[in-house]
């Protein structure tokens, strides 16, 4: 995608000085300069236009080390700093959830990815949060219900949150990373910054867990669930109001087609939408759902930020890939002929209403992803959690 050698170099379309760097769309070239301003602004004006993230509020980054959540936080350290046009005013913290068991690493390997990824989240300067997929068995048995809604009467709008927000800051005086809800109980210190790993019977029966879902598919499917149900809990537990994950435009599109081949057609707003109430008192936002990942790719490589590559989850010899991969190689195959392939499914998806995912009560929510139960037939079918 970048000027071949023997073609003229391209100039920037934004400033028309620069010379072009990459080109994002047939038409597109930017220079790094403005590249970096337009990924910027894209992420500010996201959140800006969706009002959901109030000032002052307790936010919780899933980071799992790749191109996407890398990024994400990339762009929550520049909004948070002093330079920044319009400057973000909640409080960030970071959640890592460790797979390596269910990747088939060795304790070695996945010591050596604890270590890399530490090194990573503590050079943020942000509180942060490692914890492994075997803790997922000593979940409580409330994650398995939505939490008591935050919104309603008594709860305070947009508007209303920064008017309060703005009366405290001129009470303490601006006083920078300092946000209302910043509490030092939230920083690790000592033993519990750095995780041991967890003992070898709570992995054998993780792993067991994940040998008795017999396809790739559905592992691949207990793998989101177990994650999502760690880092809400982590959320729940530390005052959390909402969650950040690193969706990009592809891994939307991806997971659209995805759910319609599982079946979960009537969920696709939830899973993929910007916003995610369904667990009630933590709201769940996909800011980077309007990147592609080789947009992401090209601000990682220019602007240096780190990331940490994970093995895939583990296929048994001669299995059949998941349903998650032949979607994904199947889009990607479509998008180096079509380039606009994976942004008509992603904003075919922008069309779709939540409506569908609501439960009327509690027995007609599915007791695994917490959507609405669709048992009324017509042309659907089942429901498959």
């Amino acid at each position: 995608d970048r000027p071949s050698a023997r073609s003229h170099p391209r100039t920037c379309m934004k400033c028309g000085q620069g010379t072009a760097a990459l080109v994002i769309r047939v038409g597109d070239p930017f220079c790094r300069g403005c590249f970096r301003e337009y990924f910027v602004h894209k992420f500010r004006a996201m959140l800006g236009k969706n009002r959901v993230i109030f000032p002052g509020e307790k936010v919780l980054l899933a980071v799992s080390g790749g191109p996407a959540s890398s990024a994400m936080v990339r762009q929550v350290q520049e909004g948070l700093s002093r330079e920044a046009a319009k400057r973000l005013r909640f409080v960030p913290g970071l959640v890592y959830v460790e797979e390596g068991a269910v990747r088939r690493q060795s304790p070695e390997q996945r010591e050596q990815t604890l270590a890399q990824m530490e090194t990573l989240l503590q050079a943020t300067g942000f509180p942060y949060h490692m914890i492994h997929l075997e803790e997922a068995l000593e979940l409580p048995p409330s994650i398995l219900q939505p939490g008591p809604e935050r919104s309603g009467p008594s709860s305070p709008s947009y508007k209303e949150a920064v008017d309060s927000f703005i009366q405290q800051q001129r009470q303490d005086g601006d006083s920078g990373t300092s946000l209302p809800g910043h509490g030092t109980q939230d920083t690790p210190a000592g033993p519990s910054a750095t995780p041991c790993l967890p003992d070898a019977a709570q992995t054998q029966e993780l792993l067991r867990s994940f040998e008795a879902a017999g396809t790739a598919t559905a592992r691949e499917e207990l793998l989101q669930m177990l994650r999502t149900h760690l880092i809400v809990q982590t959320a729940r537990d530390r005052g959390y109001a909402k969650v950040m994950t690193g969706e990009s435009l592809t891994r939307v599109a991806v997971k659209l087609l995805t759910n319609l081949s599982l079946g979960r057609g009537a969920f696709l707003a939830v899973d993929t939408g910007f916003t995610d109430q369904r667990h009630g008192d933590v709201m769940v936002v996909r800011p980077m759902r309007d990147y592609t990942a080789k947009e992401i790719a090209f601000y990682n490589h220019f602007f240096g930020v780190p990331t940490v590559i994970v093995p895939p989850l583990f296929t048994k010899r001669r299995e059949k890939p998941s349903i998650h991969q032949l979607v994904e190689r199947f889009l990607l195959g479509l998008q180096e002929e079509f380039p606009s392939t994976i942004s008509t499914v992603y904003r075919t998806g922008e069309k779709l209403s939540p409506e569908p995912a609501k439960a009327s009560s509690e027995s007609q929510r599915c007791l695994l992803c917490l959507c609405g139960l669709d048992i009324d037939g017509g042309e659907w079918g089942g429901h498959w959690g």
